[in-house]
């Protein structure tokens, strides 16, 4: 009994403060307004971070700044599958506004992960690899980032944009401070310095988001789970959308090991150095805020039958997809070599073509993030994933393909366009589906009504 009046007063606050929110904007004006400032967040972020590598790479040697990176991208990818909770966590709050049960839900899934890192990911670390870093450093780095996916999450759950804002910007901000002091004022090296404040960064952001989400909504007990038909429903879109999240991943690694096994390390070198950085940056400025801030907003409308919100949404994001691609495009057709030129040495001048192939395909990457949270925002978790291994099998086929007509490099890169082209496509086609279910539903009720 008390759980259940506890579980009233929790789902009160939420609905009370989500209440407040829509009476002061829409849906739409929220997701707008939330997207364009992460847009800047993102860029304050990116920013501080470029420089903070600039400035290492001027004087920190070459292989502790390999060491610093190969271990957070080891532990980062055994903890980055739980980001996929986010989405189910997001829907299913939605539908259910049962905060305690997926909470706890994901708190002992976070406790798993985070104890089946630190059991088999450290000693990968420290005995396979052989990897010199201090096991404080490694744990303090686990905990720091399980703490940090756990209070990212939960402030999706709740539509707190203006936390998770801020949040992308000040941990870039806290880690170069902390830097700092690690290095100059206690006398640490410079990779111990970079671990400790990495740790005691993400610890820092951890702890900023949960006083921020505090003050606002109040802490769910932890406490037993009751697996009814919801929570079984949110449990196994959790798996889904943690294994697309897997997919994409592995969308990137499979172009990394193509290039790896067919061109030579100059062509890699090329990839890696000026291509993916433009991927990742691309993809962190306007595909990952569509999944934070314009899913969530799609998964509200949905839920209250506010389809024109809905359809405001997608005629403000393909407009803005559509014109920032296009910029994209025609910037790397007419300015890409001296772009790269200007930030990289001249030896990395041959990634240029590269680089234009990919703008070629960036704008179907950026709309087709907008049909997969439409789809996810229905629950539709399995179509969501079964998009992604289209993407994943096209990319594969189209590269031996491609190798038959051409051995340039750009074989890759076009291939990985054809992967986002299909799951553009695929998507298209679902959403026009789920769109004409709406409109039907709205007609039957329309005329039982007269």
């Amino acid at each position: 009994m008390s759980r259940s009046i506890s579980h009233y007063h929790q789902c009160l606050i939420v609905v009370t403060s989500g209440l407040y929110s829509s009476m002061s904007e829409t849906s739409f004006e929220r997701a707008k307004r939330s997207f364009i400032a992460a847009i800047w967040a993102t860029l304050a972020s990116i920013s501080l971070g470029l420089a903070f590598k600039v400035w290492l790479a001027q004087w920190v040697a070459k292989s502790d700044l390999a060491l610093y990176h190969t271990v957070v991208d080891i532990i980062s990818l055994s903890l980055i599958l739980l980001s996929g909770f986010r989405t189910s966590m997001v829907v299913s709050f939605s539908q259910t506004k049962n905060a305690q049960d997926i909470t706890n839900i994901f708190r002992y899934s976070l406790i798993l992960m985070v104890l089946l890192t630190w059991g088999i990911v450290l000693p990968y670390i420290k005995h396979q690899l052989k990897i010199d870093v201090e096991y404080v450093q490694l744990v303090g780095i686990i905990l720091g980032m399980g703490f940090k996916v756990y209070f990212t999450n939960q402030i999706g759950m709740y539509r707190l944009y203006h936390i998770a804002n801020k949040a992308i910007w000040i941990e870039p901000m806290v880690q170069i401070v902390l830097f700092l002091f690690c290095y100059y004022l206690l006398q640490q090296s410079a990779v111990s310095s970079l671990f400790f404040s990495l740790m005691l960064s993400s610890i820092a952001v951890a702890g900023y988001m949960f006083i921020q989400r505090r003050k606002e909504i109040a802490t769910t007990p932890l406490a037993p789970v009751q697996l009814d038909p919801e929570m079984r429903s949110f449990v196994k879109k959790s798996m889904l959308s943690s294994l697309e999240v897997g997919a994409s991943i592995l969308m990137i690694y499979i172009t990394v090991l193509l290039t790896v096994a067919y061109f030579t390390v100059d062509e890699l070198g090329d990839f890696q150095v000026v291509v993916r950085p433009m991927f990742t940056y691309m993809t962190l400025l306007f595909v990952f805020p569509v999944y934070r801030y314009i899913l969530p907003e799609i998964a509200q409308c949905l839920r209250q039958g506010q389809h024109q919100q809905i359809a405001q949404m997608r005629r403000w994001f393909y407009t803005l997809g559509i014109t920032i691609s296009t910029v994209f495009l025609l910037g790397m057709i007419f300015y890409s070599e001296e772009l790269v030129t200007l930030i990289f040495p001249t030896t990395y001048a041959t990634a240029a073509p590269v680089l234009m192939h990919f703008a070629l395909f960036f704008g179907f990457m950026m709309l087709n993030a907008f049909q997969v949270a439409y789809i996810k925002a229905h629950g539709h978790f399995l179509q969501s994933l079964s998009i992604r291994v289209a993407g994943v099998v096209t990319l594969i086929t189209m590269f031996y393909i491609l190798r038959v007509f051409t051995d340039n490099v750009v074989a890759v890169i076009l291939a990985m366009g054809s992967g986002y082209l299909m799951m553009f496509i695929i998507s298209s086609i679902i959403e026009y589906r789920l769109i004409q279910q709406h409109k039907q539903a709205g007609t039957e009720l329309a005329q039982s009504n007269n």
